[in-house]
């Protein structure tokens, strides 16, 4: 009874302080954005350009995402490089954003200069045991956390098939019973030694590469369920984060992108699957959505209103995006609410993350 009792003031505390944060604070945080270079950080962007205002004070994304041009040649500059960043936000006093990248192995790997190598998931799943693969993700982890770095954009926990073998191209640890038990030791590696871990592209993917076209499953109903089902068995894991593809389901919410689906974002993943960690959309910049209806100041909006806590943008700037955003907060109540909602789980991850000191909230 007494621990239920600290537990709804904390909730109750944090609820408070994100009330109280400004509207514009409150945006920045739900962006994941990329940076400038691989030496030192600074904001590029004002929150005036948001708010329509003068106010020149620096604007932070609430996370950003480093590319293989964001890492250094070398361990220590790739440490002084991260730093930076904490470093200008202490400077500004502006909450410190996560720190993220895809190291997922094999092709996708943007520290293979500075970490040791890093295998597939499809190598992995056939040439290394359970423990075997806890080791090396655990070897990972504690290197990418001496960086500077606080969430890895992996594992990728799609089972392998027919239908999407070419476009993951290794990328899958294969069958389910694969999957969720290699994923599973994925997961805790990272997770029990300071890595968030994003599982990825939920609910799916086909041979249709998402930066060209929208990728269309055709399963029926009962296949899509069964195709879900690594997801469903993974995030009991308490992964700190699931990302949301671009895939659009025949069977569910039909013609509508996974990623702006309330369907598939809040009664699904949220909802059925009692998924209470952050959620991801993919980069909403990805030219096949505006192809297809939907350019980022349309996404966005669509975005939030599905239950999306985190906005992917590959570009380096979010301030354009974020207007919408706040302009449309300001003349719905409703809408407002879901970027509190949002901000709360992003803060509640930030500070177990060690980049928000609870104590000054909770």
């Amino acid at each position: 009874m007494y621990v239920n009792q600290i537990k709804k003031e904390r909730e109750n505390a944090l609820k408070n302080y994100v009330a109280s944060m400004a509207l514009e604070k409150k945006i920045a945080q739900m962006f994941i954005e990329n940076l400038e270079g691989c030496t030192s950080f600074r904001s590029y962007e004002t929150v005036g350009a948001m708010t329509g205002t003068k106010d020149d004070t620096p604007l932070v994304a609430g996370g950003y995402i480093f590319f293989s041009f964001n890492i250094a040649p070398d361990r220590e500059q790739m440490k002084i490089f991260t730093q930076s960043i904490h470093s200008y936000c202490d400077e500004y006093g502006i909450i410190q954003p996560y720190l993220c990248i895809d190291q997922e192995g094999g092709w996708v790997s943007r520290l293979k200069k500075l970490n040791p190598r890093l295998p597939s998931n499809e190598a992995v799943a056939k040439n290394y045991n359970i423990k075997e693969t806890y080791q090396i993700y655990r070897e990972q982890a504690e290197g990418m956390k001496e960086l500077g770095f606080d969430m890895n954009l992996a594992p990728v926990v799609e089972v392998c098939t027919e239908d999407n073998e070419k476009f993951l191209d290794g990328r899958s640890f294969g069958n389910l019973k694969q999957v969720t038990d290699y994923g599973r030791a994925c997961i805790n590696a990272y997770e029990n030694n300071g890595i968030a871990t994003v599982l990825k592209h939920f609910p799916g993917n086909t041979n249709t590469d998402p930066h060209t076209g929208l990728p269309e499953i055709a399963l029926s109903k009962s296949e899509l369920e069964q195709s879900i089902e690594s997801f469903r068995l993974l995030v009991q894991y308490n992964p700190a984060a699931v990302l949301m593809s671009h895939a659009r389901t025949n069977a569910i919410d039909e013609g509508v992108p996974a990623c702006l689906s309330k369907v598939w974002v809040t009664d699904i993943l949220r909802n059925q699957f009692g998924y209470n960690g952050l959620i991801f959309s993919d980069d909403i910049f990805m030219g096949a959505l505006a192809d297809n209806g939907y350019p980022p100041e349309t996404a966005v909006v669509r975005a939030v209103e599905a239950g999306i806590d985190c906005i992917m943008i590959s570009e380096k700037r979010f301030a354009s995006a974020g207007k919408v955003l706040y302009q449309r907060a300001l003349q719905d109540e409703a809408f407002a609410r879901k970027i509190d909602e949002a901000v709360i789980r992003i803060l509640k991850y930030k500070i177990e993350a060690g980049l928000l000191d609870g104590k000054k909230i909770l």
